[in-house]
């Protein structure tokens, strides 16, 4: 039984660890050779999110999740959290810019940031953490540090602060872990998977230069899933 947040703290050191390598691998590396891992990495993500997505089984779980969606994407963008997001990062690249000189941060920021806090292992990881086992979120913070280094070979040192959002909110969830039990029944999972999956599929694209999605804006539609599935036994039926 290890110490509460314990997790947290590991996958938070993975990132910025994985920051530094890719920093230093990054500047040796010619720009077209950053450009084909970018397109690399927005593939692979593009692949998570669908396999993610494709947990949904039915008709009814899939309205519950074109629901969840419609209305985060409606709450998002009323309060702009992806202006937000970039808002913060525009701050830091002009603070940083003043010590380092020059450097792209808020992309690397907004898109790490989203994409290691959606992950499908997250809550759950975090939930467990703060029950005194941290082996699914030291799972995370392996795939977390590997990522971070590719990412940040191709996006620059900004991933080094999407570091922050994942203690607050891994942290978060750690405190209040045993509250947040009830979450962990299979079909809220599951919900939250597969809309999950859909935001990290919309990262994908963004990163691939397909179209340029919003994605932050729709992070409540992962609260408003978790409320449908809550009060609707449709996703009993099937997990």
């Amino acid at each position: 039984m290890a110490l509460p947040g314990t997790g947290t703290l590991v996958n938070t050191l993975a990132i910025m660890v994985g920051s530094a390598i890719g920093w230093g691998l990054g500047s040796r590396l010619p720009e077209r050779i950053g450009q084909t891992v970018l397109q690399a990495l927005g593939s692979l993500v593009l692949i998570l999110g669908i396999q993610m997505a494709l947990t949904l089984s039915s008709a009814a779980q899939s309205v519950t999740v074109l629901i969840a969606l419609v209305l985060g994407a409606v709450l998002g963008e009323w309060i702009n959290i992806e202006a937000a997001f970039e808002r913060v990062g525009q701050a830091l690249e002009k603070q940083m810019s003043c010590w380092f000189g020059s450097s792209p941060i808020t992309q690397a920021f907004v898109v790490t940031s989203i994409l290691f806090v959606v992950g499908p292992m997250t809550l759950l990881g975090s939930i467990q953490d703060g029950l005194g086992d941290p082996s699914l979120l030291l799972i995370k913070a392996a795939l977390d540090g590997i990522a971070t280094i590719a990412f940040t070979t191709s996006l620059g040192w900004g991933t080094l602060f999407s570091a922050v959002p994942v203690l607050l909110f891994q942290g978060g969830v750690a405190l209040l872990a045993r509250q947040l039990q009830p979450l962990l029944r299979p079909e809220m999972i599951a919900a939250l998977e597969a809309t999950g999956g859909i935001l990290i599929l919309g990262i994908g694209i963004n990163l691939l230069g397909l179209t340029r999605l919003r994605v932050g804006n729709l992070l409540p539609a992962l609260l408003i899933v978790e409320l449908l599935v809550g009060l609707l036994t449709v996703w009993d039926l099937n997990f």
